[in-house]
């Protein structure tokens, strides 16, 4: 799979905060997903929603605005639809920024034990590359997506992360729509230093996308 999209770029681009030019050009050439695999199906949410209000099982597919719907309302069918996915040659240090996050995701992170590499790990740096694959369900995916897409993250670790969001808008496009910054989701900036996008023509752009319950 490809490496960081146009996509990704112009979200590094749309705030305000900026970040150095040469440290963009690195980033480009920095990680890729080697694969995006999608585990349940929306018929399955679909029909933990129908058990909730005493239900049978039906045998469509759920609507775009349907799917969209259960997702800004977060329900907990959402997350029988997860994601699996991997990262090659994700800086260590930005492995790290992702491993923090706990509730509704696994990691398998590629070690860097000398005694499974040949290689002195005391001598690597923050940035060795490294392996990173993750399990997570659908609302974990959302959740992560208002902290590493949020401008006052790492501009390297949003960019690692809209790798994701572009990967699972070519499968799953409704729950890709739901990834967006806390201050989009929460319609204010909560942060101690806010980055200056809250507010903007591209926040209420933003915003407005968000909202919508029709994907285009």
């Amino acid at each position: 799979m490809r490496g960081f999209t146009r996509r990704a770029v112009n979200s590094l681009q749309s705030y305000p905060r900026g970040f150095d030019r040469g440290v963009f050009a690195i980033i480009l050439h920095m990680a890729t997903i080697k694969f995006m695999k999608v585990k349940g199906t929306w018929r399955e949410v679909a029909d933990a929603a129908r058990t909730t209000i005493r239900q049978d099982e039906g045998t469509k597919e759920p609507s775009s605005k349907w799917k969209k719907r259960i997702l800004l309302a977060e329900h907990s069918p959402i997350r029988k639809l997860c994601f699996n996915w991997k990262w090659l040659d994700l800086p260590y240090w930005v492995s790290v920024h992702f491993v923090r996050h706990k509730y509704g995701i696994e990691h398998f992170v590629s070690t860097q034990r000398t005694d499974r590499t040949g290689v002195q790990r005391d001598a690597n740096r923050q940035d060795a590359p490294v392996m990173h694959e993750c399990f997570a369900n659908a609302q974990a995916v959302m959740f992560i997506s208002r902290r590493r897409l949020c401008g006052q993250a790492s501009a390297e670790t949003r960019a690692a992360w809209q790798l994701v969001v572009d990967a699972i808008a070519e499968k799953e496009p409704e729950v890709a729509a739901c990834c967006v910054p806390e201050c989009v989701y929460r319609g204010f900036c909560p942060e101690f230093k806010p980055c200056g996008f809250f507010g903007s023509p591209a926040y209420k752009k933003m915003l407005e996308k968000y909202r919508e319950v029709a994907v285009s």
